[in-house]
């Protein structure tokens, strides 16, 4: 596939530069909306046993099984009850899906390449290694998730920060 019609997929498909962004504690991250299925609520979450503590465990969202994994508490920070305001945002990537329970739904934003640099060895290391950028949004930084890094390492057996 050309240039071209890469491009021309990217607009048509109206997601190119878009970024769901959401708060966890002080920080605002971004994910790219064409990897968000749907934004829920936070509902009855089952527990299972042996997991690592930021997989809450599994909801059933019409009838589909998806894990939950609280972004909070994944990203080191102290647990926060959950409110009104607690989301679930729902990826998906091929045939791999999980809910990611953040603080708050924030916007869709545009973020043009340009606005985004790589993040520094320092955070692209140990826990801050889900970052793909940093974008810069006026006077707010906006912290971009690698979604599909996130989301393989959580869903592949055996496989632990």
């Amino acid at each position: 596939m050309d240039q071209d019609n890469l491009t021309l997929i990217d607009e048509e498909d109206g997601t190119r530069d878009r970024y769901l962004t959401f708060a966890v504690g002080d920080e605002d991250y971004g994910v790219e909306i064409a990897y968000v299925t749907e934004i829920i609520n936070v509902q009855t979450i089952t527990e299972l046993p042996e997991l690592p503590p930021y997989i809450r465990g599994i909801i059933n969202l019409r009838g589909k099984i998806v894990p939950v994994m609280d972004v909070r508490i994944r990203f080191n920070k102290e647990p926060k009850e959950y409110t009104d305001r607690t989301c679930i945002i729902v990826v998906d990537i091929g045939d791999s899906g999980i809910g990611l329970i953040v603080d708050q739904v924030r916007e869709v934003l545009e973020i043009s390449a340009e606005q985004i640099v790589p993040p520094s060895e320092s955070r692209s290391s140990g826990g801050n290694r889900y970052i793909s950028g940093i974008a810069k949004t006026g006077e707010d930084i906006k912290l971009l998730i690698d979604i599909e890094r996130l989301v393989s390492d959580e869903l592949a057996p055996g496989t632990e920060n």
